[in-house]
Order: C-alpha cells, then structure tokens, then sequence
C-alpha cells in the first residue's frame, strides 16, 4: 500500500523557516513527479510546488518563488521542501503527492495519483 508521510509543519511567526519532509514507501519513487499542495480553509487546493523525477525541472507557484526551495532524494525516497521567510498568508495544510509512474509535468492536484496525510504550517504575524 502506498504511503506518503508528512513531517515538519508547526507553528512559526511571521519570517520564520520551516522544512517540509514527505517520506514515500510502496512505490518507485525515483519514477515519479513529486509536488507539494497546500489548502487553507475553504479554498480549493492549489500547487505550491513540483519537481521531476530527475529534479531537472521545478515549478513554484508565484507566491512561493524566491523562498521556497523544493528537494528530492530519490536514495532515500523522501521530498523536501525548504520554507523561509514564512508570511501568513503561508498558513494552509501542506500535503506531499506523487505523479502516476511517468507522469507528465504540471503542477495541478488532477496530475497526480497519491497523497499524503498533511501537514499543518501556521504563521503568525
């Protein structure tokens, strides 16, 4: 069975950092895009950000760039994604997803077969 699990969400104040991690087990990883979503309280969930397989390619969604920082060990089987300069508006359960295998780029939630638990990222002002 297939699992994605998150850790490393908490509560931080406003310009802080936080570092995401999405351990993947059942399934080949090294195979698959990989992304981060996020979703506030009655909001639709919306891509923060994704990378390849090979980590060739990333994408961050506009309100990110520049401070997020999206990583992948595939030897290890685990995403990461690096948050500084954290703003409330950052404040959103953050779920880790993998892509089906071979999977074509695009960091939109219909792109991708697995998902994780969640985590929760609160920043306060």
């Amino acid at each position: 069975q297939v699992q994605l699990v998150e850790s490393g969400g908490g509560s931080v104040q406003s310009g802080g950092s936080l570092r995401l991690s999405c351990a993947a087990s059942e399934l080949t990883f090294g195979d698959r895009i990989m992304g981060w979503f996020h979703q506030a309280p009655g909001k639709e969930r919306e891509g923060v950000s994704c990378i390849t397989s090979n980590s060739d390619t990333t994408y961050y969604g506009n309100s990110v760039k520049g401070r997020f920082t999206i990583s992948r060990d595939n030897a290890k089987n685990t995403l990461y994604l690096e948050m500084n300069s954290l703003k409330p508006e950052d404040t959103a359960m953050y779920y880790c997803a993998a892509s089906p295998k071979y999977g074509e780029f695009g960091c939109l939630p219909e792109n991708f077969d697995f998902w994780g638990q969640g985590t929760q990222v609160t920043v306060s002002s």
